[in-house]
């Protein structure tokens, strides 16, 4: 799972992720050649080697029938378990996360903020429409009724019978399901069902604690923790419905309207299903993988870009496939949803939020972030609970892996070595120690632990640990012990036993010596701003040119910019114009923008005609008193009248302070942004506004503004500003 616009900024340390997302400029000063592919693309992306054959110790047969007009389900589930423990068991116990739904406190929190806006926009859907659940209507077995009990998302079934090491048992639930409205991973919203743990699935049974895993699907992370099985799925929808699940599928019509879709998957950790009667399918085959894109042909020339992400999906199976394991499913299947700024990985099938239409999968880390998923989480499986490393920090190192061997200079390893700072956590924490830092602990702390590994034994060595890592847990849970013991076994003692200094010990840093110079990382954060300024930009096709925000994205990408102060005030208001432009510097330097300051009127009058006439500009102070007004005066008016902004009208307003932004009045190719008072300084008691109000107009992750005025109390009495999509996943919880 990955957020997919904080993760643009996830290469960033704590420190600098405050400067970039907050652009805190109110808050004092701001504390090699391309590589190339690996390996050649074998004749086949499936395995010769993992035997899909091979018996799982679990097999569902499942049949269910939605029921669109009230999104419900009816189901029936006959599962066959075999005990693979040494422990004669006198109970079978199964997941039953959809009840994660009974209320809003054991929903996951991270759909919160979506499920809040959806509920504005649609004031006709009541709080328990959010809500849903599983109900258990029957368990037996041979005939017989079994005892059960469904509590805090755990179903335990008591047998008639023992079940010994090695004997099997095959029981039969059928169950009802209430589909949440919203955004959760089992929910529905407008035309699209996302159906993530909608039947009861069996829990791993630990032979060592001699108990089954019983833990209620988390609140804040993730609770993904199941043993490879077998499915054969039927299920009975609208004959209108496109339908993804994992497997092999087949349909067919049944009469009134409706058909039965039918899934048989192998091996495979866990089974979801999408439904939407608009799906688009774009399918393509290659060297035995079939991958397919289900998506919303909501814009022009989608099918396009979306053709483009399935090119990007099989470059990184190939290479997933090369380092680690060939992917063992002829089948890879990724799905467009409703969700905003989260997808999210199942077995053999990974969910995207909307496709934009300026997308570029090349840089869209996310999704190679969920298809490395494939490997970490539905083949080499773990309890995300207590080992999320495991799968978050494999994940997020691979994606990373796969940049620097396509050549990408800002999500390769560069990314990894910018960040040293220490965590007092250790990455081997549980979800309970970690909280709400789970990002920095297991994706950027675990990638940098996995990336010194590689680092201090070669490409090589690291790239056999990996396969014999894979070979040995496919289809299986590993431990951090048991990936500790294979470095052992392949890299030796020594390899071992930093990597467990590394995870188990508090305050990991990347050793000095893999670290970047001060040099690089003022051009890393340079490059990584600039990306970041000409993604969120883009974001808005139409946004009008005269936008605050795009004179850092014009300096970004080299063009000059110079700041002036006015120069002719009191030394109150000298000292109040240096503390703003000490804090706009700090920013500035921060992302490794060059500018000038020009404080002198003498100096100013040399530069007016010549670099200034070229140069983006930033001024500072009352219009009176800065030389760049005073001089450009009737061309400033004429510009602002054009944009919409009554300059002599809020230039006469006493007490008021504010921003503009124009065209540069002798270049329009140029921007001038203006940060106005038209007191003698900005009011007391409009300061801390007037610079919340600064940090926003630059930064790429608030509104986009042309202009705003405030009164002397920092109110705002007028403001012209785009709306960012962006907002609502920077915003502070």
């Amino acid at each position: 799972m990955m957020n997919s616009w904080k993760s643009r900024t996830a290469n960033l340390t704590k420190k600098t992720i405050i400067g970039s997302l907050a652009l805190t400029l109110a808050a004092g000063p701001v504390i090699g050649p391309r590589s190339t592919a690996a390996t050649a693309a074998p004749a086949s992306m499936i395995s010769p080697i993992v035997d899909m054959e091979a018996q799982a110790p679990i097999h569902y047969d499942i049949q269910a029938r939605l029921n669109e007009k009230d999104m419900t389900m009816q189901g029936s589930s006959r599962i066959t378990y075999r005990n693979t423990s040494q422990d004669t068991l006198s109970e079978l116990v199964f997941h039953t996360y959809a009840d994660a739904n009974r209320s809003a406190s054991t929903q996951t929190s991270m759909f919160k903020r979506s499920n809040e806006e959806i509920s504005k926009n649609h004031p006709d859907k009541k709080p328990e429409d959010f809500l849903g659940g599983i109900d258990i209507e029957s368990v037996n077995a041979s005939g017989q009724a079994l005892d059960f009990s469904n509590k805090e998302q755990a179903l335990t079934v008591q047998l008639k019978q023992p079940l010994r090491p090695g004997g099997s048992i095959t029981v039969q639930l059928d169950f009802s399901l209430k589909i949440p409205y919203g955004s959760q991973r089992l929910s529905y919203y407008q035309d699209m069902i996302n159906g993530a743990h909608w039947y009861p699935v069996m829990s791993v049974y630990d032979e060592h604690k001699h108990q089954w895993n019983a833990a209620p699907y988390s609140t804040t992370f993730e609770t993904d923790y199941y043993t490879s099985a077998d499915y054969d799925v039927l299920f009975n929808v609208p004959d209108s419905y496109e339908v993804a699940m994992p497997g092999t599928i087949t349909s067919r019509e049944v009469g009134n309207g409706r058909k039965v879709v039918s899934a048989a998957a192998e091996n495979t950790r866990e089974f979801v299903f999408f439904a939407s009667p608009n799906f688009k399918v774009d399918s393509v085959t290659r060297d035995g993988l079939t991958i397919e894109y289900f998506y919303l042909d909501n814009q022009p020339d989608k099918k396009q870009i979306i053709d483009r992400y399935i090119d990007q999906a099989f470059k990184a199976i190939q290479f997933f496939g090369d380092k680690y394991g060939a992917y063992p499913y002829p089948d890879f299947r990724i799905v467009e949803t409703y969700v905003e700024g989260v997808a999210i990985e199942y077995s053999r099938i990974i969910q995207m939020g909307q496709v934009q239409g300026q997308a570029d999968p090349a840089q869209d880390t996310v999704f190679v972030h969920e298809i490395a998923h494939q490997w970490f989480h539905s083949l080499i499986g773990n309890d995300s609970e207590t080992a999320s490393f495991l799968d978050e920090g494999f994940a997020d190192f691979s994606r990373v892996y796969f940049a620097e061997k396509q050549g990408d200079k800002l999500n390769g390893f560069t990314s990894i070595r910018f960040d040293d700072t220490s965590l007092k956590l250790p990455i081997a924490s549980t979800n309970d120690e970690v909280g709400d830092m789970a990002s920095p602990v297991y994706y950027d702390k675990g990638r940098q632990a996995i990336y010194q590994l590689y680092r201090s034994v070669g490409e090589e060595k690291f790239d056999r640990l990996m396969r014999e890592y894979f070979k040995r847990y496919v289809y299986k849970n590993a431990t951090i012990e048991g990936l500790l013991q294979t470095i052992d076994d392949v890299l030796g003692k020594e390899a071992r036993n930093e990597m467990s200094a590394a995870l188990y010990q508090p305050g990991f840093m990347l050793k000095p010596e893999y670290q970047l110079t001060e040099e690089e990382k003022t051009a890393y954060m340079h490059d990584q701003f600039q990306l970041l300024y000409q993604s969120a930009l883009t974001q808005i096709p139409d946004l009008p040119y005269e936008t605050m925000s795009r004179i850092m994205d014009k300096a970004l990408q080299g063009e000059p910019l110079s700041i002036v102060l006015s120069d002719q005030v009191s030394r109150r208001t000298r000292k109040q114009q240096e503390t703003m432009v000490s804090q706009l510097a700090a920013f500035l330097d921060l992302s490794g923008v060059k500018y000038d300051i020009i404080r002198d009127r003498k100096i100013l009058k040399e530069k007016l005609k010549n670099e200034l006439g070229t140069s983006n500009l930033i001024l500072i102070g009352n219009g009176k008193s800065n030389g760049v007004i005073q001089a450009l005066k009737s061309g400033i008016i004429e510009r602002a009248n054009k944009m919409g902004f009554a300059w002599k009208n809020s230039m006469n307003q006493p007490t008021t302070a504010g921003a503009y932004v124009i065209k540069h009045p002798f270049n329009q190719n140029r921007l001038m942004l203006h940060y106005f008072w038209n007191g003698e300084q900005v009011t007391d008691e409009a300061m801390e506004t007037y610079m919340a109000k600064m940090q926003e107009s630059i930064g790429f992750t608030s509104a986009y503004y042309q202009y705003y005025v405030l009164d002397k109390t920092g109110k705002v009495l007028l403001d012209k500003h785009v709306e960012n999509p962006l907002s609502k996943f920077f915003a502070v919880e």
